[in-house]
């Protein structure tokens, strides 16, 4: 499911318009976006929680040349499903 149809389902389930719809998710992700780049942690009960982790510097390899580069530290995003969302696939 891509952006759209996020949309389009908030949009049928929670009877918005479609524009609506689309500032709700968008608010969402930036919600989400700032709550990890000030706390480093956005936790919604039963859904799951989105962590910034370090993830530190390492050697890779560049596929075309073979040669041996330098990967930089950054920080990545990361999200643990939680126990709701988990039984609702399985």
């Amino acid at each position: 499911m891509g952006k759209q149809e996020l949309v389009e389902f908030v949009a049928a389930k929670a009877g918005l318009t479609k524009a609506d719809a689309a500032r709700a998710v968008d608010a969402f992700v930036e919600g989400v976006s700032t709550g990890l780049k000030k706390e480093g942690k956005v936790a919604l009960v039963g859904f799951g929680t989105f962590s910034a982790k370090k993830r530190a510097a390492r050697e890779g390899i560049n596929p075309l040349t073979k040669q041996s580069i330098k990967i930089p530290a950054k920080v990545v995003a990361s999200f643990k499903a939680g126990s709701k969302l988990k039984d609702a696939l399985n």
